[in-house]
């Protein structure tokens, strides 16, 4: 038997008013306003201090990163060590990948002082015992990382840049956060001393 009573309809959907802060009426308040224009001038701040932020920070990372690896590559830092097992190969031979991988292997070398030392560092793929290659040390004869090459001072300049930059919307967010607590909390101590005022009325103390 069909359902003679008709269903309720749905309520509608409201959106939510973006802009009620920005529109004259008898509910808005100072601090309303006052969060509305804060908000806007942050947005239009930090949507122009993060591409320049950005830059500036990634040029003198590349910069200050180029000049370090620049004073490694002059200060002969480095000596000629010999692989003392052999490295796997890569299973992509030939391949761009190949080209830039390193795997780990144990390399003997003589430090500045004259110590024969052994140590583990990054070479390429498929060197067999006995072959030389190039490491870097540090001021104790300890073998280091090579400088970076210009790949990899760009992707470090090119992260720290990004990082920079979307620091800055994130402070904007932090500063437009903190003012409207601020705003809130002396709304609420307002309500509270017009509560104060009026309650007598309404209310009888002991």
């Amino acid at each position: 038997m069909p359902d003679l009573v008709p269903r309720a309809e749905p309520p509608p959907r409201l959106s939510p008013d973006r802009w009620w802060r920005w529109r004259r009426g008898p509910l808005r308040r100072p601090g309303d306003l006052l969060l509305a224009w804060a908000g806007l001038l942050l947005g239009l701040l930090a949507a122009a201090a993060a591409p320049l932020t950005g830059y500036l920070v990634g040029a003198a990372v590349y910069e200050g990163t180029t000049d370090s690896a620049r004073a490694r590559l002059e200060g002969g830092e480095h000596t000629t060590a010999v692989v003392l097992r052999h490295v796997p190969r890569h299973p992509e031979p030939g391949s761009e990948e190949e080209r830039e991988t390193r795997y780990p292997a144990a390399v003997r070398y003589t430090a500045a002082d004259g110590s024969v030392r052994t140590a583990t560092t990054e070479v390429e793929p498929g060197l067999a015992a006995g072959e030389r290659v190039r490491v870097w040390t540090d001021a104790a004869g300890e073998v280091v990382k090579p400088p970076p090459g210009e790949k990899e001072i760009r992707s470090r300049a090119v992260g720290a840049g990004i990082s920079a930059g979307m620091g800055v919307p994130l402070l904007a967010w932090l500063v437009y956060a903190a003012g409207a607590g601020i705003v809130r909390r002396r709304r609420m101590e307002a309500w509270a001393c017009e509560w104060e005022r009026v309650a007598v009325r309404w209310t009888s103390r002991p």
